[in-house]
């Protein structure tokens, strides 16, 4: 599990809050579990711990050399099956390469070659379109620390270059480590659906905010992804650009590009996604924090797919997000 001083470790320089202090938690026990919905009432002893980095499953990545990975959650359902079982237990996603994997430079630079336009390339209007899903955010924990639930979420992001926009954020149904963590919440009346179906979506209109314009130029890209700090951060910038921008051609090349130069990364090839799309992936492994991060590029645009952050021993996920569509539009949501 994740905790403040864990997460300034990782982040290092680049945090910009390192050196600010850390208040209470701003988010109540309480507050969680009305984010699910109305439950029964709740055992005192039960603790909540807001954070982005949530354990969610246990089990080793294993898979032939030359076979596509697939996802595998528990009873067979994916996270995005109409009518499957509330609660999926997941597996990590399997690599193409799990075994000494090769330096995913060359593979980086042959991709950044080849690339093809997709199809916002094409496109114009006023509003960056962004629809995501994102799992690990946040985690409730029970008091003796054995059973975790893992809370998601749903969102249409419509901005514009001055900030401002539309956004609506939908709650997902919470996703468990393992079958044990699954039976006891659920006993416990948490990450059951409430009696009147789904919350409602939250809709936020955007205040106006800056957004720095992207370029394709090599130099700033590497100050904007924070290479200088590894590859680990390399990865957190590369979803926090791809989250936010409708990023074009040139510049998904040039990021190919700048990864490839950033010591550590490795090959996984190709691999299925959480919404089952096949793309190329590559992961970085941070031994002193016992972590891996994992990139999923479309192999035919370059675009990213899904960034993951897993702990290490055993092969486990903390948090994930899918980039489900990216657009220009005029019409905002």
């Amino acid at each position: 599990m994740f905790g403040a001083e864990r997460t300034r470790t990782f982040l290092g320089p680049a945090d910009p809050a390192r050196t600010a202090d850390v208040g209470p938690p701003l988010v109540s026990a309480r507050d969680l579990i009305d984010r699910v919905g109305p439950t029964e009432t709740v055992d005192p002893r039960l603790r909540a711990r807001p954070t982005r980095r949530v354990v969610l499953t246990a089990g080793a990545v294993a898979v032939a050399a030359g076979a596509v990975a697939v996802l595998q959650p528990f009873g067979g359902a994916t996270p995005d099956t109409p009518g499957s079982a509330p609660g999926t237990v997941l597996v990590p996603v399997a690599y193409q390469f799990d075994a000494d994997p090769p330096a995913a430079g060359p593979q980086l630079r042959l991709l950044a070659d080849k690339i093809k336009d997709a199809g916002y390339d094409h496109q114009s209007g006023r509003f960056m379109y962004h629809h995501t899903k994102v799992w690990g955010e946040p985690v409730m924990t029970s008091a003796d620390g054995r059973y975790h639930v893992a809370f998601a979420s749903e969102t249409k992001l419509w901005q514009a270059v001055d900030g401002t926009g539309n956004q609506i954020r939908t709650q997902l149904e919470p996703q468990y480590p393992d079958q044990e963590s699954r039976d006891y919440w659920q006993r416990e009346s948490i990450g059951r659906p409430a009696a009147t179906g789904t919350p409602a979506p939250s809709v936020r209109p955007l205040p106006p905010e800056a957004l720095r314009p992207l370029t394709a130029d090599p130099s700033e890209l590497r100050e904007r992804l924070k290479v200088e700090y590894g590859a680990g951060a390399a990865s957190k910038w590369v979803g926090t650009l791809y989250g936010q921008y409708v990023v074009p051609r040139a510049t998904r090349a040039a990021v190919l590009r700048v990864l490839a130069d950033v010591p550590g990364f490795r090959w996984r090839g190709q691999v299925t996604d959480r919404a089952g799309r096949n793309g190329v992936a590559v992961t970085f492994d941070d031994r002193e924090h016992d972590q891996q991060s994992l990139l999923i590029f479309d192999p035919k645009t370059g675009e990213l797919l899904a960034h993951e952050l897993l702990t290490l021993s055993p092969m486990r996920i903390s948090s994930y997000k899918v980039i489900l569509d990216a657009a220009w539009t005029n019409q905002p949501g």
